[in-house]
C-alpha cells in the first residue's frame, strides 16, 4: 500500500480562492491491476483555468491539473519503473494511472516528448499544455503575416509570454501588456518584445496609439474587459482575435460582472474575426506542436521562463500568487 496525499475542492470559490474552500486528505492506494501505473509527482502546474473551471464542477473534487510523473511502479511495459509521463492528475503526490482513452480529452496521459536534454519541468510549461495553448490558439487563429502588428494581453504569463515570442519568429511586430514596470522591462529585454506597456498606468488608449500607430492586426486576449475592448476598438480591417481567456474577472462575481465598452462598430465596420478556443480540441495535433515548441526552446528562439514554488504543502499559495499575477513566465510547483 502506498501513502498518498491529495488536495480535495470542498466548495465552490467565492472571490479570490480561500485555503478552506481545500482539504488535504490523506489516503492509500490500492495495488496495481493490469495496464495500471505508480506515478510520483515531481511537477505540478498552477494555471488560471483551474480558477474558471471551479464554477462547472460538481464539488467535491480532486484538484486537477497538469503534472510531471516519475513511474514508480507499473503494470504497463509501455511505462517502465524511472520514466516520466504528463496526467492530468493535478494536486496530488502520488496517483495511479492507466494509458487509455478518456471522454475529457485533458485526462489521457501521454509520455514526455524527446527533450533533447531540457528540463522535465518544461512539459508543464512551455513544452506542455500553456506552450501548445499559445502555438495552436496564435498560429490556427490569428494566422500572422510577417510585419504584422500582433498584441498580447497578460503578456508576462505562461502562455502571453510565449505568444510574444513565437510572434517575433513569425517576423511581426509584438506588444505586451503586464501589470508592473519591471514585468514590462523583462519583456522588452529578455523576450525581445518591441514595446511593452503598463496597463495599469497612464493612459492605455493614447499609449497603445503611439506604439501602434498604423493598427493592431493580431490580437491574443488574455485577460478580457475594458483592457481588450480598448485594443480591439484600434484594430485593423480585418484583424483577428484569438480569444483564450478572461482573467481580468475569473474572481468577480458572476452576478455583477464589470461592463466593457461595446466591440460591434469595430467588429462590423473592420470586419474583424473574434474567436475563442479550448486547447483540447486541438489533442489530436499536439504532437506536432510539442516537436516545434523543443526545437525553438533548444534553438534559444523561445525562452521558457519558470516560476517555482517549492513544495507540495505550498500548492495554494503558488496557486494564489500566479492568480495575482506574481509570476513571470510559468508558475510551477517542484514536489
Amino acid at each position: 500500500m502506498v501513502k498518498a496525499r491529495k488536495y480535495v475542492v470542498k466548495k465552490h470559490f467565492q472571490g479570490v480562492p480561500k485555503k478552506e474552500d481545500f482539504e488535504l486528505v490523506e489516503h492509500e492506494l490500492p495495488p496495481l491491476k493490469d495496464g495500471e501505473i505508480l506515478v510520483k509527482a515531481e511537477w505540478i502546474s498552477v494555471d488560471p483555468y483551474l480558477r474558471a473551471y471551479n464554477a462547472n464542477v460538481p464539488v467535491p473534487y480532486d484538484q486537477f491539473s497538469y503534472q510531471v510523473g516519475l513511474v514508480k511502479d507499473s503494470k504497463d511495459p509501455n511505462y517502465p519503473v524511472g520514466s516520466r509521463l504528463v496526467s492530468h492528475k493535478g494536486w496530488c503526490d502520488y496517483a495511479i494511472v492507466k494509458d487509455e482513452e478518456m471522454p475529457n480529452p485533458a485526462e489521457r496521459i501521454y509520455k514526455l516528448p524527446d527533450l533533447k536534454g531540457l528540463p522535465p519541468s518544461l512539459c508543464v510549461g512551455a513544452i506542455g499544455m500553456p506552450g501548445l495553448t499559445a502555438y495552436f490558439g496564435f498560429l490556427e487563429i490569428c494566422k500572422p503575416k510577417a510585419g504584422e502588428t500582433v498584441v498580447v494581453s497578460g503578456a508576462a504569463g505562461a502562455v502571453g509570454s510565449l505568444v510574444g515570442q513565437i510572434a517575433k519568429i513569425q517576423g511581426c511586430k509584438v506588444i505586451g501588456f503586464a501589470g508592473s514596470d519591471d514585468k514590462v522591462t523583462w519583456l522588452e529585454k529578455e523576450l525581445g518584445f518591441d514595446k511593452g506597456l503598463n496597463y495599469k498606468t497612464g493612459d492605455v488608449t493614447k499609449a497603445l496609439k503611439e506604439a501602434a500607430p498604423k493598427g493592431i492586426d493580431c490580437y491574443f486576449d488574455n485577460v478580457g474587459g475594458e483592457l481588450s475592448s480598448i485594443i480591439i476598438n484600434q484594430m485593423n480591417a480585418k484583424g483577428r482575435v484569438s480569444v483564450c481567456g478572461s482573467i481580468s474577472s475569473y474572481n468577480d462575481d458572476p452576478t455583477k460582472l464589470p461592463k466593457a465598452t461595446l466591440l460591434q462598430p469595430a467588429l462590423v465596420f473592420k470586419r474583424l474575426t473574434i474567436q475563442g478556443f479550448i486547447i483540447w480540441d486541438y489533442k489530436p495535433q499536439w504532437e506536432e506542436g510539442l516537436v516545434k515548441l523543443v526545437e525553438w526552446v533548444k534553438s534559444g528562439q523561445l525562452k521558457a521562463k519558470e516560476h517555482v514554488t517549492e513544495g507540495f504543502e505550498n500548492l495554494f499559495d503558488a496557486f494564489i500568487g500566479m492568480l495575482a499575477g506574481e509570476n513571470y513566465g510559468k508558475a510551477v510547483v517542484k514536489v
